[in-house]
């Protein structure tokens, strides 16, 4: 367990044993009364970085990576570690850790070694050594010797409990077909998370204790409107996925994603849950596409945002209840927008 900015304990439960397993973990006596979770993705390590000031003003107790934390993009190990190297001695990001702030994370193409590499990407197992280093994985953890990089933790809020489910959308993705207009068409048949993560995705929402589930993936879990990569992209995949989430039931679940350089948040209702199931997209914390103005989305809640920005979750009990708050900010204090989620069923 570590120190968080507030000097008070939280868990941090990284999965143990067998792929599948969560480390059980003693409660701290004195939990904060506010559980703040920062988030993030599309980051590259050579050009500027004005929100980790920001961030750190937020005072997180963690930080969590979405993907493309480094624009890699090399089979050459040298090469990866140069650049997890350069954006590990990033002033600002150092200071955000220096704070206190845990920092965890899952990775998407590009810092896993190649734009859209799948399942098939034949150095997926080096990179994922040099993507724990960067996250400062212990040497004899499980995700070190595990097929993926999935892991589950678990943080304490007052007498309630978040879990983050970090999903691995790339080592066992099924090949996609991209046209000559870079629109990417669907695999019908195909799969993005393999049996065994399946298994263990099933394992962590089972009979679960937390009173919200935060699951995290690299592309996007909801919309399915836009012509670039996402969930929808895999039909089956994503149906089998709301259907995971019908039949087991979890308390509180908040999707998040990265990947699109925009920021946006989601809301569908699903068969057989009693509250809608929101997504919260944050992308773009150095190069935003600031052209995309008006991209279709019929779930969307809210703006789409189109400036560097990264996203705050912020849990608060109430009772027997816990409230999040779910909001997109950028640089300066600017808060884009800001959502009130009912997580009790």
């Amino acid at each position: 367990m570590k120190t968080t900015l507030l000097g008070l304990l939280l868990t941090g439960a990284l999965l143990s044993g067998p792929p599948g397993e969560t480390q059980a973990q003693t409660t701290p006596a004195s939990a904060p009364s506010e559980l703040r979770i920062a988030f993030g993705s599309c980051n590259r390590h050579d050009l500027p970085q004005p929100l980790w000031d920001d961030i750190a003003h937020d005072q997180p107790q963690v930080w969590i990576w979405l993907g493309d934390n480094i624009y890699g993009d090399s089979d050459d190990p040298a090469v990866l570690r140069a650049k997890y190297d350069a954006q590990r001695a990033q002033p600002g990001y150092r200071q955000l850790q220096a704070r206190g702030t845990q920092v965890i994370g899952t990775w998407d193409d590009h810092d896993y070694g190649r734009n859209d590499g799948d399942k098939n990407y034949p150095f997926k197992a080096q990179n994922q050594q040099l993507a724990l280093d960067f996250l400062q994985e212990p040497a004899g953890s499980p995700r070190r010797t595990q097929e993926g990089i999935y892991a589950s933790y678990e943080y304490a809020v007052g007498k309630k409990k978040v879990k983050v489910i970090l999903l691995d959308d790339r080592y066992f993705q099924d090949p996609l077909f991209r046209d000559s207009a870079l629109v990417y068409h669907p695999n019908p048949t195909g799969d993005v998370l393999g049996e065994a993560q399946w298994a263990w995705l099933r394992q962590q929402l089972t009979n679960s204790d937390a009173d919200a589930h935060i699951i995290a993936s690299g592309i996007q879990f909801l919309p399915y409107q836009h012509r670039f990569e996402k969930w929808a992209n895999f039909p089956v995949a994503r149906q089998r996925l709301l259907t995971l989430l019908k039949d087991t039931k979890p308390k509180g679940v908040l999707l998040i994603s990265g990947d699109r350089h925009i920021g946006e948040i989601s809301r569908v209702p699903v068969a057989g849950l009693k509250r809608p199931v929101y997504e919260i997209t944050s992308s773009g914390l150095t190069h935003p596409a600031t052209h995309n103005t008006s991209e279709p989305n019929q779930y969307r809640v809210g703006p789409l945002v189109n400036q560097k920005h990264y996203a705050l979750f912020q849990f608060r009990p109430h009772g027997r209840r816990l409230g999040v708050t779910a909001s997109l900010r950028g640089d300066d204090g600017q808060v884009f927008y800001t959502e009130e989620i009912n997580l009790n069923r």
